[in-house]
């Protein structure tokens, strides 16, 4: 029953096709209901964020491509759609990949904190839909074990890096004087509260906080001396922003294009920065068709995040090595569980057969056949019913020569040290 990690990221998938098969918000708890009712998924979790949208499930053998076709029909597509973008780990490979995932390696920004906490959320949410049995989520709790020790251990977290971050620091590159400037906030989550505080340590003149649930706006604003308003105001307010930020879960762009000429023409064109830092993307992509806009979306963070990325290398590496040692013993505890599979499934099989020649010599004393008759017919049902499938093996061992089989049937049933253990 094969173990497997499915999936697409910003290193395999452009962010058009990543928004379409993204899970993100209220998706999620329905998807996975429809996972697991797939015939042959035993057990599963799903893992999406900006970056990333990935199954990680075990499955029948055989089963395997079913994952792959489930992601892609779920979405509205074809699997030929994803084919050439998605990767697929098995065994001791998904067990790394996860690790990886969990410790930032397998991140945009090498070695950002924000993923841990979004496995952290796949694994509550597959928890909550019942979706986890004791492999998967024993993997799971392990890689949170991981990823501290990686950052205990290593100088991975050494610097401040995010997607915000970089995406403040390309801010500040193109726009040099932030301390002049009003920047809007658009959302209110994790994304948007680290760039909140990013920018105001890089001295923003003013900041806007523009979100769907009000209360949410005005918590985040209190915190950072800015000023909240309901999404409902953006277009009125929109005009005031020199610069836009914006990570929402929302299904359709928040800025359309309509909206951003209408914001032009009352800034009379002074130029504006966007950069949309959700998936599916919160501004239209037309937009970055007018003048003065300049639209940036996740994947232009690319050469801003590579600078921090070179002095996080050599940590990077002795993380790598921990994972290495981690999965090895994920993978010795998920060998041993087979082994134990092999017993439970022989203990149950010979309380199988016991409960039910017990009932029958329940019968036949309750008919009033002897005891003595009864308890000779008992062993002998037993001692037939045991050994036939191993008597029936070892047949066909001796005629095919499979002399391996002979020999460890010879060490389990008549080795007297075998016995006497």
């Amino acid at each position: 029953m094969p173990l497997l990690a499915l999936g697409l990221n910003h290193q395999t998938a452009p962010l058009a096709l990543r928004e379409k098969v993204s899970l993100e918000g209220g998706r999620l708890p329905a998807a996975l209901d429809a996972l697991l009712a797939l015939p042959g998924v035993q057990e599963a979790a799903l893992l999406s964020t900006c970056n990333r949208t990935e199954i990680y499930a075990r499955v029948d053998e055989g089963r395997e491509a079913a994952l792959l076709d489930w992601l892609a029909r779920h979405n509205g597509l074809g699997p030929e759609a994803l084919a050439a973008y998605v990767y697929e780990h098995r065994e001791d490979e998904a067990v790394r990949h996860l690790f990886r995932v969990a410790t930032g390696l397998d991140s945009l920004v090498l070695g950002e904190p924000q993923i841990l906490g979004q496995v952290k959320e796949a694994w509550q949410a597959a928890r909550e839909r019942k979706a986890l049995r004791t492999p998967l989520d024993r993997l799971f709790q392990q890689s949170f074990s991981v990823a501290k020790r990686v950052r205990t251990d290593t100088r991975i977290g050494a610097q401040p890096v995010s997607v915000a971050f970089a995406a403040v620091r390309l801010a500040r590159q193109v726009f040099s004087e932030l301390d002049r400037a009003t920047v809007l906030l658009v959302g209110a989550g994790d994304t948007i509260e680290l760039a909140a505080r990013h920018l105001v340590e890089a001295r923003a003149r003013r900041l806007l906080v523009a979100n769907r649930t009000l209360e949410h706006a005005q918590a985040l604003a209190s915190r950072h001396g800015g000023y909240a308003l309901p999404l409902t105001e953006l277009p009125r307010h929109l005009p005031e922003a020199d610069i836009v930020f914006s990570a929402t879960a929302a299904r359709e762009p928040v800025i359309g294009r309509d909206m951003a000429e209408a914001a032009l023409k009352a800034r009379r064109h002074r130029p504006m920065f966007m950069l949309d830092l959700a998936v599916p993307r919160d501004i239209a992509a037309d937009v970055a068709e007018l003048q003065d806009v300049y639209l940036y979306t996740v994947d232009d963070l690319e050469q801003v995040i590579e600078e921090s990325r070179a002095s996080r290398r050599e940590a990077a590496a002795q993380a790598e090595a921990i994972i290495d040692l981690q999965v090895g013993h994920f993978m010795a505890w998920w060998r041993a569980q087979s082994r134990q599979d092999v017993l439970r499934g022989l203990r149950s099989r010979g309380e199988a057969i016991r409960d039910e020649a017990l009932a029958r010599a329940r019968e036949q004393l309750a008919a009033g056949k002897p005891a003595e008759e009864v308890l000779g017919l008992l062993a002998h049902q037993l001692t037939n019913k045991l050994l036939h499938g191993p008597s029936s093996a070892l047949r066909r061992a001796a005629l095919d020569g499979d002399l391996d089989l002979l020999r460890t049937a010879e060490r389990l049933y008549l080795d007297d040290e075998a016995g006497q253990r």
